[in-house]
C-alpha cells in the first residue's frame, strides 16, 4: 500500500495549518496526545481553536476537531460553518469526521495522514484508530465537504516524534 501524496497549499492554508500544528504542540506540552485544530470563516476570522485534551480531562472524545466544533457550533449558524474551513494538524478520525459532517463545515485541510500517524501510534490497542479515512465519511455526505491533505507532512509529524507510548 502506498502512502498518500502530499498536497501543496496556498499561503493562507499553510498559515492556518501551521497554527493547528502549534496547537498540537501545546496539547503535547500539557500531557495530551499532540493534535490541534481551528475553524476559520470564509472572511479569515478564526471562529474556534482547540487542542486535544483527553489526557488532562479524562474525556476520550476531547479531540481537537470535536472540541473546536463544540466551541463554534453554538455561536455560528450552519450556513456560516458551511463556508468555513477546519484546519487539523492530522487527518480527522472517524468520530471527528462525523462531527464535521453534522456541523456542515464545508472544507477540511489537514497535516499528517492517518497512515503515517499509525507508525507513531504503534501496535498498542489503546492508541489504535479505526482504519477508515475521513474521506470515506465525507464522500458519503449529503453535502459537499472539500478535503485537502496530507499537507506539511514533515512539520505535522514533528509533534508526534516521541509523543506516543511504546
Amino acid at each position: 500500500m502506498s502512502l498518500p501524496q502530499e498536497q501543496a497549499l496556498n499561503d493562507v492554508d499553510g498559515r492556518y495549518l501551521r497554527q493547528a500544528i502549534a496547537l498540537a504542540d501545546k496539547a503535547r506540552e500539557r500531557g495530551n496526545r499532540p493534535f490541534g485544530a481551528l475553524i476559520v470563516a470564509a472572511n479569515g476570522r478564526v471562529l474556534a481553536e482547540a487542542s486535544n485534551a483527553n489526557g488532562e480531562s479524562g474525556d476520550c472524545t476531547a479531540h481537537a476537531e470535536l472540541s473546536a466544533i463544540r466551541l463554534a457550533s453554538p455561536l455560528h449558524c450552519r450556513d456560516a460553518l458551511a463556508t468555513a474551513t477546519l484546519y487539523s494538524s492530522a487527518e480527522p478520525c472517524v468520530m471527528c469526521a462525523g462531527a464535521i459532517f453534522w456541523s456542515a463545515i464545508g472544507r477540511v485541510v489537514y497535516g499528517i495522514d492517518a497512515e503515517r500517524l499509525r507508525v507513531f501510534r504503534g501496535e498498542r490497542l489503546d492508541q489504535k484508530d479505526a482504519e477508515l479515512s475521513c474521506r470515506d465519511v465525507f464522500e458519503r455526505s449529503s453535502h459537499p465537504i472539500e478535503c485537502i491533505g496530507p499537507s506539511l507532512i514533515a512539520e505535522a509529524s514533528q509533534s508526534h516524534q516521541g509523543g506516543w507510548k511504546s
